[in-house]
């Protein structure tokens, strides 16, 4: 949790991109409270051109051929809650591959998760947590947030995880 244009984003890329490059095996998922700006993080993402990184948006508007590629083949999976819950959580097995190789889990702008959207949020993480465990995955939880109030406690309510708090912009 530091402030607006402090680095949040390579301070989560940065571990995720090179443990992807690293592992052929290993998968991430970014979660956005926005299809928009998932759409713009994917955008940042293939501007690296770094070969091994198959970064692909699973959403709404994401053509039903293109979703099979994307289980298939992508190591870095950009969604948003919604998706998770409506059709990645309930069709699991056919996420099996990906989620055996999950190792992170970037939540971004979690400030945007709270009220009752918040509550569904956390509800769908820990489910995601069941059926990664399932899956033999325990992947690490990286959030980020620079406008959220008590990081810790937003962390913990959404994740169900213990946190370490990185709030320091220097």
């Amino acid at each position: 949790s530091t402030g607006t244009a402090s680095g949040k984003s390579l301070g989560y890329l940065l571990p995720v991109l090179t443990r992807l490059l690293a592992v052929q095996s290993a998968r991430a998922i970014y979660l956005a409270p926005t299809k928009a700006l998932a759409r713009d993080q994917l955008m940042a993402v293939r501007a690296l051109a770094l070969t091994g990184i198959r970064a692909a948006a699973y959403d709404g508007d994401t053509p039903r051929e293109e979703r099979e590629w994307v289980r298939a083949h992508a190591n870095y999976v950009l969604s948003n809650p919604d998706l998770l819950s409506a059709s990645l959580l309930p069709q699991h097995a056919r996420w099996g591959a990906f989620l055996r190789g999950l190792e992170y889990v970037v939540i971004d702008e979690c400030h945007h998760y709270r009220g009752v959207f918040g509550s569904h949020v956390a509800q769908v993480l820990r489910r995601l947590r069941r059926v990664c465990a399932r899956y033999g995955a325990n992947p690490v939880f990286v959030l980020a947030s620079a406008t959220v109030a008590d990081p810790a406690s937003t962390a913990t309510r959404l994740t169900g995880l213990p946190v370490e708090v990185v709030d320091d912009d220097n």
